[in-house]
């Protein structure tokens, strides 16, 4: 098969020359003038854009690039001096409309000149670092009608007087992006500063903080709304960062401490809206929340001993939630202001185990409690003093119900780990198989057995459940001793390795009494009471020290005891059955004077309990950190101890120093042998 030979083609230039008219430059020019001029003076309808274009394109073509791009400078200088002397003769309230009117034209005519010269723009301007066309005119318009010294002095103060007017309720002209920024922003914003601080100045004086605060968020949203309609975009930051400078920031002090409508008194008076509007302007500028939440928590701890504490938090609640936008730095201030001066009170544990609740509110009351349980630094103090209030409540039948009790040692166990209420619900556990065994024992005894004698109920308590301190027993009446003796007997037999004490400190009985006329009726009394009033079946008349040696009730308990059933009581007095008594219920439960709540020898035993207590917590949590450490300095074993055990308390640091002692006694840490700050831990 043959290869078709390849063949070269050579394209050679046109022999010809071609000759241009040495006026074609000129006469080209000139039309293109005659349009030019045709345009500014509004007649360019007939005009042929198509043919200008391609003289245009011609001239560029042609290298009369230069002569083009000249020839457009003065000719549109030519008209803007034209203009300028227009506007100028401008008087009045029309010089910005006449301004404003040939801005317009101006623009206009030259996006008809760019269209026309649209190929010079593309090779001539780009090929030469010119100034493209459009921009060309923006700059002539600048410098011929802006910078004219007869009207941009006037412009101005003009521009300046039409915004103040427009502020004070009685429009702007479009100027162009780089006259506006050079020649109108800047005193346009030291004007408005001037403005706004002297109306801020005068507002301040007269009106309250309320009111105050709606006229500077309505000045915030003029102008806003001002530089959406007349003003560049990008002058909305700066003019916004003027009125919130002027009305806020210079201000935030005095708003928030103004008496009888600042800050306080919104709180006090649950004014949402107020707060909401004084949170939403504050937090345009710097330091305006830390502001409100300085003078919100110095109120809070201020006012904190005075509060009805379920109350309050609820209400500050509200105010965060509906008025400072849940705003998680307000939530922190609240919380770090209720555990202040929670915790300034010492006895804020006790007072917060006493809470109060009826069937209708369980949960509300319970989830209160809880929360203020929360602040407490002092848990296990809390622990305490609750476990001895529910002791009593679940003893002598005063809980309001069962469900409530539990409900709230399981919100403590989910909130502090089964350890922190092991015991509580020990307590329960107590009662209920304490239920059991009666019904086993009273089973067991018969129907011949049941009319024999007094009927007991017996809680047995496990020693290490309840927080009571255990009492010697005092002489229980003779009648009583076959019965318990027999459930001695029973409760032993069924459970193996066991002991049982009576706690006659505890305990009530209902006693049948027939006085003088044939009046009965039912006494409900203390085990106490019952020992002493039993011992008139077999005697008239008693002295103390006689009544003091037959029951053996310790001498204060028998005080009291005494006290309730005959009022003043001495040494050498002697007792007697009032057969006069007389009420008119058949059942009548006699009360034990108290003793003095939270005598301070008593609240010292309470305290020093909790510090024994404290101490092996410590230790465990010491030998847990450096078993998992190592080496570790001190420094740093009292802040992780302080981290493990604050869920509980606040361990202090001197006695944690003790502790660390105590364990390097017992071999379990050693110091370092070259700094003795340093601790190792011994395996």
């Amino acid at each position: 098969m043959n290869t078709p030979k390849k063949r070269n083609f050579k394209i050679e230039a046109f022999k010809h020359r071609v000759e241009v008219d040495p006026k074609y430059a000129e006469k080209t020019w000139k039309v293109l003038e005659h349009a030019i001029h045709e345009i500014y003076n509004h007649n360019a309808s007939g005009l042929s854009f198509e043919e200008l274009y391609r003289n245009a394109y011609n001239m560029v073509l042609h290298k009369f690039g230069d002569k083009l791009y000249s020839g457009l400078i003065a000719t549109m200088t030519l008209h803007l001096k034209e203009i300028s002397k227009s506007i100028e003769a401008a008087q009045g309230g029309l010089f910005l409309e006449e301004l404003n009117r040939k801005w317009g034209e101006h623009n206009k005519a030259l996006q008809m000149i760019r269209d026309i010269l649209m190929y010079m723009d593309r090779t001539y301007v780009s090929n030469n670092n010119k100034t493209p066309v459009h921009e060309l005119g923006l700059s002539l318009w600048r410098e011929h009608i802006i910078h004219s010294e007869n009207i941009r002095s006037r412009l101005l103060n003009m521009l300046l007087e039409q915004i103040y007017r427009e502020r004070t309720g009685e429009m702007l002209s479009d100027l162009g992006p780089s006259v506006y920024q050079e020649d109108f922003e800047k005193p346009f914003l030291e004007v408005s500063a001037s403005f706004y601080s002297g109306e801020s100045q005068q507002f301040i004086e007269c009106c309250s903080c309320g009111e105050y605060l709606k006229k500077a968020e309505r000045w915030l949203n003029e102008e806003m709304e001002r530089v959406t309609h007349y003003l560049d975009p990008k002058s909305e930051p700066k003019i916004t960062s003027v009125v919130e400078r002027e009305m806020i920031a210079n201000h935030m002090q005095r708003l928030v401490h103004m008496e009888n409508s600042g800050l306080v008194d919104m709180l006090v008076n649950d004014r949402y809206e107020d707060l909401g509007r004084m949170y939403s302007l504050f937090r345009r500028v710097p330091d305006g929340l830390s502001t409100i939440r300085d003078v919100m928590t110095s109120h809070l701890r201020e006012k904190g001993k005075q509060l009805h504490l379920l109350d309050e938090k609820d209400k500050y609640d509200k105010i965060i939630g509906s008025s400072f936008n849940n705003d998680k730095t307000f939530l922190n201030a609240l919380t770090s202001s209720f555990e202040y001066f929670i915790n300034l009170n010492g006895r804020a544990p006790e007072f917060i185990s006493l809470y109060g609740v009826s069937e209708e509110d369980v949960e509300a009351v319970l989830d209160k409690v809880m929360t203020l349980f929360r602040y407490l630094q002092e848990k296990d103090v809390f622990e305490k003093y609750y476990k001895q209030h529910l002791a009593k409540r679940l003893l002598y039948g005063k809980t309001v119900s069962d469900d409530a009790e539990r409900s709230l040692i399981v919100k403590l166990k989910t909130e502090c780990g089964y350890q922190f209420t092991s015991k509580l619900e020990g307590m329960f556990t107590d009662l209920k198989t304490s239920q059991d065994t009666m019904q086993g024992f009273s089973a067991g005894q018969g129907p011949e057995a049941a009319g024999e004698g007094p009927a007991i109920v017996v809680q047995v308590l496990t020693t290490g459940s309840w927080p009571m301190q255990p009492s010697a027993a005092c002489n229980l009446p003779a009648e009583l001793l076959p019965v318990c003796e027999r459930f001695r007997a029973y409760y032993l037999g069924t459970h193996t390795g066991r002991r049982l004490s009576w706690q006659t400190n505890m305990g009530t009985a209902d006693l049948r009494v027939a006085f003088a006329r044939n009046q009965r009726h039912e006494l409900n009394v203390s085990t106490h009471q019952m020992c002493i009033l039993m011992l008139f079946n077999s005697a008239d008349r008693l002295g103390y020290r006689e009544i003091e040696q037959a029951t053996e009730i310790p001498a204060a308990d028998l005080r009291r005891c005494l006290q309730s059933l005959a009022c003043d009581v001495g040494d050498d007095d002697a007792f007697f059955v009032n057969d006069a008594f007389a009420s008119k219920y058949y059942k009548v439960k006699i009360g034990t004077v108290a003793a003095q709540k939270d005598s301070e020898p008593e609240k010292q035993e309470t305290r020093q309990r909790v510090e024994e207590d404290r101490k092996p917590q410590i230790e465990a949590a010491i030998v847990r950190i450096m078993k998992s450490r190592r080496v570790l300095d001190h420094n740093n074993v009292v802040a992780e101890v302080t981290r493990q055990l604050q869920s509980r308390f606040l361990p202090n640091p001197v006695v944690i120093k003790k502790r660390i002692e105590s364990l390097i006694e017992r071999e379990f840490l050693e110091r370092d042998k070259a700094d003795r700050k340093l601790y190792r831990y011994l395996a």
